[in-house]
């Protein structure tokens, strides 16, 4: 044992873990992929929806027992609790669309975790502190820990549902202007707005996934969907970005009044661009702020290491 707890050993351990920090603080940004394949099966799903909406106004409905048994779980629970307001029913599935979870299931997971979160994160930290722990801490103590924790799993849904709003809405906004400069030529090239959006979407499958599925989605609502509008309005409300409803505003109106939106558009286009340039100008005056933490925690002790561990190594063999 004493012969691992040597200076030495103990020096090179911290210039390794220094160094293996700095790789992953670099790095992590780097590891992240988009599945290309599932966003382009949910706007094939969605259109096949539209598609049987369209042929057949109304659906037959099952027999009560056979929509019982094939049903999950977690919709049995939602609806036999009745866990989904009506009232907040709508609010609730524009902010899941935002955050690229449009389907009813999940709906019924994010109700279904909001009501047993709590739950969880209580009854564990209960048992954990009245029956396995030995704190020194009274009864009251403990039940207000407790109820901390359920606090918690209350909000946990919300705020990873907030957190994928604002990383979606990032990747949409990073790709928003390329993608007006590229409607601006489809437009003036005499497309429709359905096939613009169409081939939009089929050029940005690779640098904007994220666009290029509510474009997708978009391009099979005006399809289908018997009111335009309505399918533009869903755009919008599924990306929440104030550049999207401006562009929803400008498309709206030409459809209403048939006047031509290709100056309207390279009017959006250019202030989309500038706006992106003013954000990429915020971000570099902010960098150097941002790096001196970095600096500091990372490099600065392994360059400490280095530059003053073979002098202390010296004077502790001295000794």
């Amino acid at each position: 044992m004493d012969g691992i707890l040597t200076p030495e050993n103990i020096i090179i351990a911290l210039g390794s873990i220094g160094a293996f920090l700095t790789i992953v603080a670099f790095g992590l940004p780097m590891l992240g992929n988009d599945n290309l394949k599932s966003r382009l099966k949910t706007v094939a799903a969605r259109r096949e929806e539209l598609s049987a909406a369209a042929r057949q106004k109304f659906t037959t409905q099952n027999s009560s027992l056979r929509q019982q048994s094939g049903r999950s779980y977690v919709t049995f629970l939602v609806d036999k609790f009745k866990l989904i307001n009506p009232a907040d029913s709508v609010g609730i599935k524009n902010k899941l669309a935002q955050a690229g979870m449009r389907s009813e299931a999940h709906l019924y997971t994010y109700a279904f975790f909001r009501f047993v979160a709590p739950i969880i994160f209580g009854l564990l930290t209960a048992i954990y502190l009245f029956l396995l722990a030995k704190v020194e801490m009274g009864p009251s103590a403990k039940l207000i820990y407790s109820f901390g924790a359920a606090g918690i799993g209350f909000f946990l849904p919300q705020i990873l549902v907030r957190n994928k709003i604002q990383n979606r809405q990032k990747g949409l906004q990073k790709i928003f202007p390329d993608a007006m400069d590229l409607l601006v030529i489809c437009v003036e090239a005499g497309l429709s707005m359905e096939a613009a959006f169409h081939r939009v979407s089929a050029e940005l499958q690779e640098q904007g996934p994220e666009l290029a599925e509510e474009l997708g989605l978009t391009t099979a609502e005006l399809a289908f969907l018997p009111d335009r509008r309505q399918a533009l309005m869903n755009l919008a409300a599924r990306t929440g970005l104030p550049a999207v409803k401006s562009l929803v505003t400008a498309l709206a109106q030409a459809e209403k009044y048939g006047t031509p939106i290709s100056v309207s558009l390279r009017v959006l286009s250019q202030e989309q661009r500038d706006e992106r340039m003013s954000r990429a100008e915020q971000k570099a005056g902010a960098l150097p702020a941002q790096l001196t933490v970095p600096m500091i925690v990372f490099f600065l002790p392994v360059l400490f290491v280095v530059l003053i561990g073979p002098a202390i190594i010296k004077a502790m063999n001295t000794l």
